[in-house]
């Protein structure tokens, strides 16, 4: 049997000059400079720097950050930064970052104050720099997507806990900007919880809701679509936002009186719902329970809209379905009338919501997936720092890539594509330049990218 590969036996030493790798990190520190995130963390973190301090506070954040957004899952993996100063600036030792990571954790709010401004007043400029990219863009619909996931501890961390789920760690409340089918998502607020906290608490979900506003400019909070799952359906949670006049899409738990209400329905009542693509979808369909229940003490003019469907082959049935068929239920002020407030436009409106869990999968893989400090103020503060990573990720794409395919690539496919590239570089002429493979297939989308951010303007 003959084979079709060949190895070729390697000579491998230790004398290259000028080679650099995750070349394509440089997407990520142009990013920063033309949202400001740099300038803005250095100004807000200024307090807590030491006395003649070599290193800025605000540039160890944002070099941890890209830390993150690169791949790393500890503070030590900051060493990846430090091996190429040409490309990152210098970076500093280990010892000094815990003890930034220690300082700011002991500030306590006041420096999760400081980084979530930074972050909101870079998230603006982001937005207006992208354009018709830009989520709300010609008075379109901004979603913010509110849910819970639940994060494993392996060590007797601070506040970890036994978790719904029957593991141990965590059990943190997101939030994520969604950019719709055109692209990925923001990090609007990412909320640290012990393990036993609730799925629908209420004072959690406004924490959320209130930090993921403070995030979107003030202009623009008319265009906001709060969505949550049933976790988010409580009299607190839908009176907070209702008093703010936010557009809201809330799953809602099936009650006695709504399981009754569903088999007194008539058929002809029924509507067919739509699949993504907003064609009809067979043995799917979607109905109004509002003016057949008692909503007294609910708020006014919130509407109660039901999901029918046939459960997929193979699935079993639960508790709450009837007749055959799964329901599932949420509530949304919209009014009727006109395209958005169409039953089946409105049920496909909050059914994607499921985009949320791609987003908490992608923050998964950019350092959330396992918090590696031991205080729980500590692990807040490493919360931020994946909520800057996975912004810093977002704006990148949304600026470099636009309608390019590679805004929709999750953090895995840009590391291995994009931000690993290799490189080398070359002085001449008082400039100093970055040439990269030119047989690596994506060398031309780096390069492209890399010219639109340096063409953008630094605030």
């Amino acid at each position: 049997m003959k084979t079709t590969g060949r190895h070729v036996k390697l000579a491998v030493s230790s004398d290259g000059a000028g080679i650099v790798g995750q070349a394509g990190g440089v997407l990520l520190t142009q990013t920063l400079r033309v949202t400001g995130l740099d300038q803005a963390l250095s100004a807000g973190l200024e307090r807590w720097r030491r006395p003649r301090a070599t290193h800025d506070p605000g540039k160890v954040v944002a070099d941890l950050a890209v830390m993150l957004a690169l791949g790393g899952d500890c503070l030590s993996d900051i060493a990846v930064l430090r091996a190429e100063p040409e490309l990152f600036g210098p970076v500093p030792s280990d010892p000094t970052v815990s003890r930034l990571v220690t300082t700011l954790a002991q500030a306590g709010p006041q420096a999760l104050r400081a980084i979530r401004k930074a972050r909101a007043a870079a998230r603006e400029r982001a937005w207006d720099l992208a354009g018709e990219h830009a989520p709300g863009t010609g008075g379109g619909l901004i979603p913010v997507d509110l849910d819970a996931t639940v994060v494993l501890a392996h060590s007797e961390k601070e506040n970890a806990a036994p978790t719904w789920k029957r593991t141990f760690g965590f059990h943190p409340m997101t939030a994520f900007i969604d950019h719709g089918a055109g692209g990925t998502g923001e990090a609007a607020a990412l909320v640290l919880r012990p393990g036993n906290a609730g799925s629908n608490t209420a004072a959690d979900h406004i924490t959320a809701g209130r930090l993921a506003l403070n995030q979107i400019p003030t202009r623009l909070h008319k265009q906001v679509l709060i969505r949550t799952d049933s976790g988010g359906g409580t009299h607190e949670f839908l009176d907070w936002v209702t008093a703010r006049r936010i557009k809201y899409s809330i799953g809602f738990t099936l009650t006695d009186d709504i399981c009754a209400a569903i088999l007194a329905l008539p058929e002809h009542i029924w509507q067919c719902a739509y699949d993504a693509d907003r064609r009809p979808r067979p043995g799917a369909w979607v109905a109004e329970l509002t003016g057949m229940l008692d909503l007294t003490g609910w708020p006014k003019g919130m509407r109660v809209i039901v999901r029918r469907e046939r459960p997929h082959p193979g699935a079993q049935l639960r508790f709450t379905d009837l007749d055959g068929h799964r329901f599932t239920c949420f509530v949304t002020g919209t009014r009727p009338g006109g395209r958005h407030g169409q039953l089946a436009d409105l049920e496909l409106r909050h059914r994607r919501r499921a985009r949320c869990e791609d987003r908490i999968r992608c923050a998964k893989d950019t350092g959330l997936r396992n918090l590696p400090l031991h205080s729980f103020a500590a692990n807040q503060i490493w919360l931020e720092l994946v909520a800057l990573a996975t912004d810093l990720t977002a704006w990148a794409q949304m600026l470099a890539f636009a309608d390019h395919p590679a805004r929709r690539w999750e953090p895995k496919r840009l590391r291995l594509r994009v931000f690993s590239a290799a490189g080398r570089l070359a002085r001449g002429g008082r400039r100093l330049r970055l040439r990269l493979a030119r047989h690596w297939p994506w060398t031309g989308l780096i390069a492209s990218a890399i010219g639109r951010l340096q063409m953008l303007p630094a605030p």
